[in-house]
């Protein structure tokens, strides 16, 4: 299968791609970064995705993860939001199009967290389930995942800090975050083997939000 996947040079992004390469699937990865992985497989864009005349042409995708996005950042809603209906409203016509999920938060649903983000992420949620309308007929499915904890590069202020940490851990029922591999696992599940679920936000965070939604973050 063709897959795009935005955000691909940072720490989920880059992890969902090498998986679906591992399973022998071409990647168009598109980040503003450049390129961290080379393989026969992959073709990187760099592109800014806050701007719609930036993305590269691209005819015949199967799959669209829309993975990129910011967190505390003046371009928060520029970069979590508007960015993902870019890219969706410019590829989702690919005649061979089968799924698009969204990489959403548990902030979307706890409204933890920071207050732009949180809107931000919300806001993805609202265009997924009306994406999902619109591509139903076509036999297209459209969903989100709303992650925890996931152990990241853009986490490490907390994961490092061991205060934050016994903090956090204190609220979360699993004692654990995600791996990068275990989104990956959830990414390939929900876009090549799911093929009736459609216009649903699936929370994966140990309990941390659903069952004691506390958010900790070192100031």
């Amino acid at each position: 299968m063709r897959v795009i996947i935005t955000g691909s040079s940072g720490g989920i992004g880059s992890a969902v791609a090498q998986r679906f390469i591992s399973l022998g699937h071409t990647v168009y990865g598109i980040d503003l970064k450049p390129a961290v992985i080379s393989d026969p497989l992959y073709t990187h864009y760099t592109a800014d995705l806050r701007d719609p005349g930036s993305l590269p042409k691209i005819e015949d995708a199967e799959i669209i993860f829309n993975n990129a996005g910011a967190q505390n950042s003046e371009d928060d809603i520029d970069s979590n939001l508007k960015s993902a209906i870019y890219v969706t409203e410019k590829y989702m016509n690919c005649p061979s199009l089968k799924s698009v999920l969204f990489n959403a938060s548990a902030s979307a649903v706890s409204g933890q967290e920071f207050p732009v983000y949180a809107a931000s992420k919300a806001g993805l949620l609202g265009y997924m389930k009306n994406t999902a309308i619109r591509l139903a007929p076509k036999g297209i499915t459209v969903n989100a995942v709303s992650l925890g904890g996931v152990y990241t590069p853009l986490n490490d202020p907390v994961v490092n800090d061991p205060e934050s940490w016994d903090a956090i851990m204190a609220v979360t029922p699993l004692k654990k975050w995600m791996t990068a591999g275990e989104v990956a696992d959830w990414v390939v599940f929900l876009t090549t083997v799911n093929r009736s679920m459609s216009g649903q936000n699936l929370l994966i965070d140990n309990g941390e939000y659903d069952l004691t939604p506390t958010f900790v973050w070192k100031e």
